[in-house]
């Protein structure tokens, strides 16, 4: 008599869990992002849908020996002058490009380290487990790729 009901109630944890794992083919979730000139672990950042775009929030920094831990934006300039990186948004605008599932475009990127803003597209590889991240000025042939790496949930 209990069996039936324990099956059922495996069966709903295990569908629970199937549910909270991460989609593999969306870029929402956790990125640890990969310095492109160091090849070092840079920060642990969120990207979300909101309003219809994609966003991504700095959650973690992995200092290096000469910053500080509460350090701020102070080469950006209007509202994210002077705010803490750590929670700042510094990706926005993404939107589907085309018809294609795996890649977005006609965002921006923000790079705290000098305050500038760049154009910003993004790709899903690797069956969604790296964000290939471009960050450039006008055209994408100039400017610079990260790969980010999924984090587990």
């Amino acid at each position: 008599m209990h069996r039936p009901l324990l099956l059922a109630a495996a069966l709903l944890c295990l569908t629970s869990a199937q549910a909270e794992a991460a989609d593999l083919s969306s870029p929402m979730g956790r990125w640890r992002t990969i310095d492109d000139e160091t090849g070092s672990e840079r920060s642990i950042v969120d990207i979300a849908l909101v309003g219809g775009e994609l966003q991504g929030r700095i959650v973690k920094i992995f200092l290096r020996p000469d910053e500080k831990p509460d350090a701020v934006c102070d080469k950006c300039e209007g509202e994210r002058k002077d705010k803490p990186i750590i929670g700042m948004t510094f990706l926005w605008g993404l939107k589907p490009d085309g018809s294609s599932k795996t890649e977005w475009a006609g965002g921006a990127i923000l790079d705290p380290k000098n305050g500038k803003v760049y154009n910003a597209k993004a790709a899903l590889a690797d069956s969604g487990q790296t964000l290939r991240v471009r960050g450039f000025i006008g055209t994408p042939l100039l400017g610079r790729s990260q790969v980010w790496k999924r984090e587990a949930e």
